[in-house]
């Protein structure tokens, strides 16, 4: 369901249909650790950003946190929550934010475990949920189409984006958080200007649902997969693609490495990792 690579870039932790949340080594292909303890489908799994702690988000309505180091479970998040749809940290690894099936947003702090904000205005499901590069905002994506900007300190939001046509699979910032990526059912990927709320690019070339996207580090350049089977990267400033790769199974979630050389996508019962 998801894969997501370390910081240097030699681990991906994926979650599993089959409830595993998973460590794997990027060049000796080996499974390096499972962490067993949810009861139906992990949905995400993500690292911390010391790489210490992994928290995941399941079907069985609860949020995780794993010791990597010890292989244990640290705390449960059991609250009822219903669907868990996305789960991140912040970039300095105290809070995590989560979207849910009650069309709300949440806010944990990692120590405590405590429930600290809910953030309240989409009108469906949340799909996607992001803290920005300097931990101020969070932008998030929902099955009403819409896209939030939210302010974390006050817990308002500040921007709303609209113009896909369908459910919004996924938002995401640049890495210097002036702009908003986001890829929809509607087979379409949108860059949005944050500050005047434009929108800048539709990228068009998918024939199918967008699962994921996702800029590079530099910022130039964007990664997408697809219902459709194919990986694509896009020129950021011009909007046309550059590349596209083909798959042979449905992708749900991609990723790239610090260093650019490397994606990990989570395809069918496989991590598919593919040197650029």
């Amino acid at each position: 369901n998801s894969v997501e690579f370390s910081a240097d870039g030699s681990k991906v932790v994926s979650a599993s249909a089959y409830f595993y949340v998973q460590i794997w080594g990027v060049e000796s292909r080996e499974l390096l650790q499972t962490f067993k303890g949810h009861t139906n489908s992990a949905v995400a799994a993500r690292f911390s950003p010391d790489g210490h702690t992994i928290v995941s988000c399941s079907s069985d309505e609860t949020i995780r946190l794993w010791n990597v180091n010890a292989g244990t479970e640290i705390i449960t998040f059991k609250r009822d929550l219903g669907n868990i749809y996305d789960v991140n940290f912040s970039p300095d690894g105290k809070y995590i934010v989560a979207g849910l099936q009650d069309n709300t947003i949440r806010l944990w702090d990692v120590n405590s475990g405590i429930e600290i904000k809910q953030l309240l205005g989409h009108l469906g499901p949340v799909l996607s949920t992001q803290f920005s590069h300097d931990g101020k905002m969070i932008v998030s994506s929902s099955i009403d189409k819409k896209i939030c900007l939210w302010d974390v300190e006050s817990g308002e939001m500040l921007k709303q984006f609209e113009g896909h046509s369908d459910r919004v699979i996924c938002a995401k910032f640049s890495p210097d958080d002036k702009f908003i990526v986001s890829c929809s059912k509607d087979n379409t990927i949108r860059i949005w200007n944050i500050e005047t709320r434009m929108e800048l690019n539709i990228l068009n070339g998918h024939l199918d649902g967008v699962n994921d996207i996702k800029y590079f580090p530099d910022g130039r350049t964007i990664v997408s997969c697809s219902r459709d089977r194919t990986i694509r990267f896009w020129n950021v400033e011009s909007g046309k693609e550059i590349q596209k790769l083909e798959g042979r199974h449905y992708m749900s979630y991609i990723d790239v490495s610090q260093d650019s050389s490397t994606i990990a996508v989570s395809a069918f019962r496989k991590i598919e990792i593919w040197g650029l």
